[in-house]
């Protein structure tokens, strides 16, 4: 059997069937459905330290959280934070480089098997950083023209680490209608233009672009 993480603990191989309360992952999936919204507490070279308490529940060392949709391993935590370590690679490819002390961040914990499956899938992989062109409510977002062809009107996308639904499909822009909720418990509403924002495109419309394409 494939190793599987467990909620509340490190990677493990060939767990008993039935093993004790504990939920299973097969696979590292978020569903864009941010628990909670942390912050910065600091950043000294590779390291990211982010205060939180409900992604803790059941985080190990070595569990998975979703930052701004960008997935990272715990490396150590308290009662109320946790660290991560960062490569240059991520922090150049995601807004996590540009980060501080006290900015706002989303987090979530990967959806256990047998879960409620409340957005969509999204694996925190980072596709690229988009722009915000106006605010909440009717946040508009730029991202980069080839990745326009993934979105569909009414479809999901997904924009720091949050499952939304676009509409309003422009050339590099796509529009979402953000309610008051969403604005209060995320980044959404503390963002303004010209920041910049995480984007995950909708894995299932890549790999049925990469299935017709070697059809031919």
């Amino acid at each position: 059997m494939d190793p599987v993480r467990l909620r509340d603990g490190p990677v493990v191989h060939n767990p008993p069937f039935g093993a004790g309360h504990r939920q299973l992952v097969f696979a590292i999936v978020f569903t864009g459905i941010v628990e909670e919204k942390g912050s910065v507490l600091s950043r000294d070279g590779s390291r990211l330290v982010i205060s939180a308490r409900t992604v803790l529940e059941d985080s190990g060392i070595g569990a998975s959280i979703a930052v701004n949709g960008c997935c990272l391993t715990v490396v150590e935590r308290g009662d109320d934070w946790w660290s991560a370590d960062v490569s240059d690679e991520t922090w150049s490819r995601t807004n996590l480089g540009d980060l501080g002390a006290g900015d706002p961040v989303n987090l979530e914990r990967p959806m256990a098997a047998g879960g409620r499956f409340g957005g969509h899938v999204v694996l925190g992989h980072v596709d690229a950083v988009g722009t915000v062109v106006a605010p909440a409510p009717g946040l508009v977002v730029r991202i980069p023209r080839d990745l326009m062809r993934y979105v569909v009107e009414k479809g999901s996308c997904t924009v720091d680490g949050i499952s939304l639904t676009v509409f309003n499909l422009g050339e590099d822009t796509f529009e979402v209608a953000v309610i008051p909720h969403t604005a209060d418990v995320t980044t959404l509403g503390v963002r303004h233009p010209g920041d910049k924002v995480n984007i995950e495109i909708d894995v299932l419309a890549k790999h049925v672009e990469r299935l017709l394409g070697d059809r031919g």
